[in-house]
């Protein structure tokens, strides 16, 4: 069965106005459920993590200012979120959905959560809506649990993954690959193991193209034992933060192959949605759904 990470603290209230489309944590699970594509069995809700999870890919000093509330303004204006105890908890239960997803995947080859991709966060601060790194803690998880040996994230949000590239800098156990928009935030990026920056309006084909040369050649090459896939939807080329061309289809197409790669080659795979800035909010949410009902056909 396809295990999802969901609670309803996801959808965590924001000012009027703010530009992050946070109702998507609701509308997307209520979408799977209405068209039949999940049942309630699907779904399980992320609990907290131990401490040394989350310390095992974040820096100490960092995450006790975090949870004591004691960040700087600066460094609050920087993750973009006005900060709060329950904002706070939300960040933590999408890292737990993440761990816990890690044994399904290992289970059942795939697992998903509705939140994360909080791939901004670095180990000492956050960042863009990002404050933990839930794909990062759980790699780690995996690695100090020993349920995995070499680690490749494949990161096809249209920002690069700044934050889990500093994380894992030194680490040889994990293999950073990120493709995103050259032109898109962050405007300094760091070094992945592999970065492909993408030139404004890349299309379809084009995308395409280079992820299909890519990803074989990836897995070939770093052998990995699990994959962490970061599949934003701010590729669409109607996103309002992304300097991408790429229409509904090809962004399943994307998903189609990076899921069917993985089955391929059985590798569980730990997925986290990443981004979405559309300003039609069903653009945002049919875009995520198209993500889950292929990882029903493809898996089950």
């Amino acid at each position: 069965m396809l295990k999802i990470a969901y609670h309803p603290i996801y959808c965590h209230p924001l000012p009027v106005g703010h530009r992050f489309p946070m109702i998507k944590y609701e509308l997307l699970p209520e979408q799977l459920l209405h068209e039949g594509t999940c049942c309630d069995d699907n779904f399980f809700e992320p609990e907290f993590p131990d401490d040394d999870h989350i310390l095992a890919a974040h820096d100490g000093n960092y995450y006790q200012k975090l949870t004591a509330l004691q960040l700087k303004p600066s460094e609050v204006r920087k993750i973009g979120f006005p900060l709060s105890r329950e904002l706070v908890k939300r960040e933590r239960m999408i890292a737990h959905g993440t761990i816990k997803g890690c044994r399904f995947a290992l289970e059942h080859g795939i697992a998903m959560n509705i939140a994360g991709g909080t791939h901004h966060a670095y180990s000492n601060r956050g960042e863009a809506f990002c404050m933990l790194n839930d794909q990062a803690i759980g790699a780690r998880y995996l690695l100090k649990s020993g349920l995995a040996k070499k680690v490749l994230v494949v990161d096809l949000d249209v920002h690069q993954g700044n934050g889990t590239a500093e994380i894992f800098r030194d680490d040889p156990a994990v293999f950073t690959f990120s493709m995103h928009g050259r032109g898109n935030y962050p405007f300094k990026k760091e070094t992945s193991d592999l970065d492909i920056p993408l030139e404004k309006g890349t299309g379809d084909g084009a995308y395409l193209s280079i992820l299909n040369e890519t990803l074989p050649r990836l897995i070939e090459q770093v052998e990995p034992d699990f994959i962490f896939y970061l599949c934003g939807v701010d590729v669409l080329k109607s996103d309002k933060l992304g300097t991408l061309g790429m229409s509904a289809q090809g962004c399943a197409a994307r998903d189609r192959l990076v899921l069917e790669t993985c089955k391929k080659n059985a590798i569980p795979v730990q997925c986290s949605m990443g981004g979405g800035y559309s300003p039609d909010i069903k653009t945002i949410v049919e875009a995520h759904a198209n993500t889950y009902r292929l990882a029903q056909e493809i898996y089950f």
